[in-house]
């Protein structure tokens, strides 16, 4: 591979989600890009995902991801991140509250031709759900 998969996964988080970049989502996604997040349902292609991502900085204002690790190989990487963003607009079916919301995850990556191809993430959505004062069984 000639654009390593560590450096993707980089961009994909410090330009891609951080800055909120379409033109470089579009340069480092395949054009079938999958995209299964832990907050909704999952997505194909890189517009599916853009719309996804702008749906997210939306609800979070300052929305950012912070790489915690990283374990790779040749065409997959796992990472162990953190979440945050403050809470704007409605998320989870609640309205604005302007307190920052953080919460941890994982992302598994699949690279294909130099380009991301699938990714799947699992965030502690329970945690997100408590800090924005949703009681267990509420939703």
């Amino acid at each position: 591979m000639t654009m390593s998969s560590k450096f993707l996964v980089e961009r994909f988080y410090n330009e891609v989600w951080n800055n909120a970049d379409d033109d470089v989502a579009r340069e480092i996604l395949t054009t079938d890009f999958r995209f299964r997040g832990s907050l909704g349902p999952e997505h194909r292609g890189q517009e599916g995902f853009i719309e996804y991502m702008r749906s997210i900085h939306t609800a979070l204002a300052n929305y950012t991801c912070v790489i915690e690790d990283l374990v790779i190989t040749e065409d997959r990487v796992a990472a162990r991140m953190t979440f945050k963003g403050l809470h704007q607009a409605s998320f989870f079916g609640v309205e604005a509250t302007g307190r920052e919301v953080a919460w941890v995850g994982t992302a598994f990556f699949r690279m294909r031709d130099d380009r991301i191809s699938e990714l799947w993430v699992l965030g502690d959505i329970d945690s997100v759900k408590q800090q924005l004062g949703i009681v267990p069984g509420d939703l």
